[in-house]
Formats: C-alpha cells, sequence, structure tokens
C-alpha cells in the first residue's frame, strides 16, 4: 500500500499509551472536568482512545469490517444512484486530492471522497449491521476513516483506532435513540453521522471538549427519512453519502473553534426529543472499554435488507431439512419483529432491484429457488415469473417473542404450508452473520471477490494481490490507495 503525504494543516499525532497508565479517556472521568458533564463522556472516550487500548478480539474484528466494507464499495460501482453522487463529488471536488474514491480510483479532498465512498458502500445491501442499534456502521465510518487516514498520512493502527471508535459511538447512538426512531428514520442517516464526526474527530486529534462541539455540529446535521421506500426514491444512498460528508465537516470545523450543542443527545430540544419517544441516555455510556460493540457487528450474507435475513435463513433450513421444491410451497407465514413490518411494509410490487431487496416475498422466493439471495439472483430474476409467483404466496406476522427479542436478537421463524398438506416450522436464532454464526476470514474474501467482480471495480488478479494487503492494513505506517497495483 503505497504511502501518502500529511497534506492537511492542523492534524495532531495521537501519543501511544503509556504502559501502565490508563488510557486518557478514563483518567479522565476521574477528575472533575467540565467537559464530562451530562454527555461528555462519550465525547471523552471518542477522544481518548488509542490502539493500544483494543483487544486482540476487537483489532480482528475491525479488519474484519474493514476488508467485508472494501467490497461493498466496489459492489456500488455503475449504480445509477452512486453514479449520480460520484458525479457530483468530482465536479465539485479537487481531481488532485489526497483522497481516493475506490470505484474509479479517482482523487478528491477527503469531505468528498468521503461522501462518495459513502453511497456507494450502501446499494449492494451487503455491508454491515449492528443488531442491537439497527445501524450499518460501516458504510458512514470507513469512507470517513479511509479518507482521512490518507489525506492526514495516517497509520493503518490510527485508522483501526479511528474506526472502532465510529463504531462504539454510533452503535451507542443507536441504541440510545431507540425502537420508535427507527420506525421514521434511518438510523445509518442520523447516529451515522455522529458516527462519522467521532471518526474524523479521532484522526483530527480533537480533545475531548472539541469531540463534543463535533458531536453538536453533527446531531443537528443527521437526518435520513424511510419514506423514500415507498417510491424506489435514491435516498438511502444519499443518507450514507450526507452522514459520512457531515461528519467530517462537524469534525474539521471543530478542529477551528467551532462550537456545537452541548446537550445535542438527551437535551430539551436535542436528538432525543425531535426523534424519540422511548430514548435511554444510558445507552451512551454502556459499559465504555469494557463493552466492545464493534464485536457484536453482524456480516450480511443476502444481498437485501437485514429484516429479511432471519427469515431466509429459517425457510432454508426447513427446504433442505425437508427436500423441498419451489412448487410444494402452498404459502409461506414469517413471523417477524414490528420493525421488519414498518421497513418492509410498504414495499408490495417491487419496481426495481433495489426496492426489490426490501420485499420479503422476493427475498424468499429468491432463496427458495436458487438457495441464495444474492447479487445475481436478484439482477436476473427479481421479476421473473416464478419469483413473482411465490412472492405472492409470503405474508408476514407480528411474532411476539419475535419481536420482545428485537432488536438485541433477530430470531428467524417461518411456516411453511405445503400443497400436500404439511404445515413444516422453521426456525434460526442466529442468521448467518451474527457474531455466533459469524463469516471466516476465507468467506469474507471470497465475499469481497464476488462484489467486486459483480461491480467491474476490480479483475480477479487485481483481487488476488490486494486481499493480502488489506488485512494487513494494521501494520501500514501511511495509509495509501487502497486499489494501487
Amino acid at each position: 500500500m503505497e504511502d501518502t503525504k500529511a497534506v492537511m494543516p492542523g492534524s495532531t499525532r495521537h501519543p501511544a499509551t503509556v504502559p501502565g497508565q490508563a488510557p486518557g479517556w478514563i483518567a479522565g472521568r476521574a477528575r472533575n472536568d467540565s467537559s464530562l458533564v451530562d454527555n461528555g463522556e462519550l465525547a471523552a472516550f471518542a477522544a481518548g482512545l488509542r490502539f493500544q487500548d483494543l483487544p486482540a478480539s476487537t483489532v480482528r474484528k475491525i479488519e474484519d469490517l474493514f476488508v467485508d466494507w472494501v467490497g461493498s464499495a466496489l459492489a456500488g460501482k455503475g449504480a445509477r444512484p452512486v453514479e449520480s453522487i460520484r458525479k457530483f463529488t468530482a465536479a465539485m471536488g479537487n481531481p488532485q486530492g489526497p483522497s481516493e474514491v475506490v470505484v474509479d480510483r479517482s482523487r478528491n479532498s477527503p469531505y468528498l471522497a468521503a461522501m462518495a465512498n459513502a453511497a456507494a458502500s450502501h446499494v449492494a445491501e451487503q455491508d454491515d449491521v449492528h443488531n442491537g442499534s439497527v445501524f450499518h456502521p460501516a458504510t458512514v465510518v470507513f469512507p470517513v476513516a479511509l479518507a482521512g487516514a490518507q489525506a492526514l498520512g495516517a497509520s493503518g493502527q490510527q485508522m483501526l483506532a479511528a474506526s472502532v471508535v465510529g463504531y462504539e459511538v454510533g452503535i451507542r447512538v443507536g441504541e440510545f435513540l431507540g425502537r420508535s426512531h427507527y420506525k421514521v428514520f434511518h438510523t445509518t442517516g442520523t447516529a451515522g453521522t455522529v458516527a462519522a464526526a467521532a471518526t474524523a474527530g479521532h484522526l483530527l486529534g480533537l480533545d475531548a471538549a472539541q469531540m463534543r462541539h463535533a458531536f453538536g455540529s453533527a446531531g443537528t446535521q443527521s437526518a435520513g427519512l424511510w419514506e423514500f421506500l415507498r417510491t424506489a426514491a435514491d435516498s438511502k444512498q444519499l443518507h450514507t453519502a450526507h452522514a459520512a460528508g457531515a461528519g467530517w465537516m462537524s469534525a474539521w470545523l471543530a478542529k477551528d473553534g467551532f462550537t456545537g450543542a452541548q446537550r445535542i443527545f438527551d437535551g430539551p430540544q436535542g436528538l432525543a426529543a425531535g426523534m424519540s419517544s422511548d430514548a435511554d441516555p444510558a445507552r451512551l455510556t454502556d459499559r465504555l472499554g469494557t463493552r466492545w460493540a464493534t464485536e457484536e457487528t453482524s456480516f450480511k450474507y443476502h444481498a437485501s435488507c437485514r429484516h429479511t435475513h432471519p427469515a431466509a435463513d429459517a425457510l432454508l433450513q426447513v427446504i433442505r431439512q425437508h427436500k423441498l421444491t419451489p412448487a410444494d410451497i402452498e404459502r409461506v407465514v414469517t413471523h417477524v419483529h414490528q420493525g421488519a413490518i414498518d421497513v418492509l411494509g410498504p414495499v408490495v410490487d417491487p419496481a426495481t432491484v433495489h426496492q426489490s431487496k426490501f420485499s420479503m416475498g422476493t427475498v424468499l422466493a429468491l432463496v427458495a429457488h436458487h438457495g441464495h439471495a444474492g447479487l445475481g439472483e436478484f439482477d436476473a430474476h427479481f421479476k421473473a415469473e416464478p419469483t413473482v409467483a411465490l412472492r405472492e404466496k409470503v405474508t408476514m406476522q407480528l411474532d411476539p417473542e419475535v419481536d420482545q427479542a428485537y432488536p438485541q436478537r433477530w430470531i428467524g421463524k417461518v411456516t411453511v404450508h405445503t400443497t400436500d398438506g404439511r404445515v413444516l416450522q422453521g426456525r434460526v436464532d442466529e442468521p448467518k452473520g451474527d457474531p455466533g454464526n459469524t463469516l471466516s476470514r476465507e468467506e469474507i474474501s471470497a465475499k469481497a471477490l464476488r462484489l467486486a467482480l459483480y461491480g467491474g471495480a476490480a479483475t480477479q488478479g487485481e483481487m488476488e494481490r490486494l486481499l493480502p494487503r488489506w488485512w494487513g492494513i494494521a501494520g501500514v505506517e501511511r495509509v495509501g490507495a487502497l486499489m494501487s497495483a
């Protein structure tokens, strides 16, 4: 991986933690520091965490998540909404900038490169998800971490530490906002803006007080509404692009002394007041430094909305166990949580490939016919007559057990009625990709290769050369271009 010069003024290098000394953010909690009043503890954590503070298991997980994200970003090449955002960033930006747009290997400013990469990595529906917060961290964290590291000449370890900061902050903000928030708001756009600010702020060396200002500026810009699903609009990619860009801007402004709301999360006119009816402020600082929420993040196996995955895996279980064919299926009842109904319910007759990924019936029909709802299956078969015929036989039903477990656990339950009169039950407690049923590094590499070839962003030969370098990102002294052979 090539080196790049540090080109931005005002950047700082994080000192290593002194052996035997508590990390700075922990030491800060012991002082009566006014910057830690109210929600300042989360800001202090984000500012003070160091790579050396991370457990080995967290480092391994963030490496896995990084390689998984690169694959999703490459899969976005050529997608129409991604191309629109990429062309916008190219027209507005700097072709000699320090940061890389991975889908076309162009250069731009970190602000605009982060936007382009965030849009690209959220279109294939293969980017990761944290169950408890219903938040897709990678698509807003890694675009900022990569662009910032390339611009600032940061090391791989610094980039990964900043990424963990983004995951830990974004997940906790998503959990804080609660289930009521997700009914209307796309958490990846809202909590994601704060996650992006935390990532950028860490790379820029913000102190706790500055980080808190960055959170305030990010929170006031957080946005993303689910209404786009009803008309197959392109907003989902705009949500992630905006979150990444607004997060970078919030941190950059805070570095320059720009102030943000100090009670942006739980103030009387803050995020909770405007976006939630069940917010829990305790979730913002839940076991900081002992609970590594990054490790709770799930990979996505099927190329569809994560709400479809539990039922898809449960249906596959029934089909394999009883050796069913699609012709054997009279109807399928999926027993789901309310969040699945809220997000998937509006999609009745999907008009586009992307909208079909939010159709429970389409996903289950593809799984029944092809054994996997992957990118190729959606492109070739989402409107095919056999898919549509089985899609119409799938219904969703609210299940109290599944709903009570959600969002901490995403249980898959289906009842399959067969044409010969049998009633078969399927249940999956951990869908493929969950921490207890995770992907191996070999599976992650194979997935990244498949996604890159799908988008045409790299050849198989290039991927065989590049993948080992991505896996070794922690050993890089200065993060350079990912796609340079």
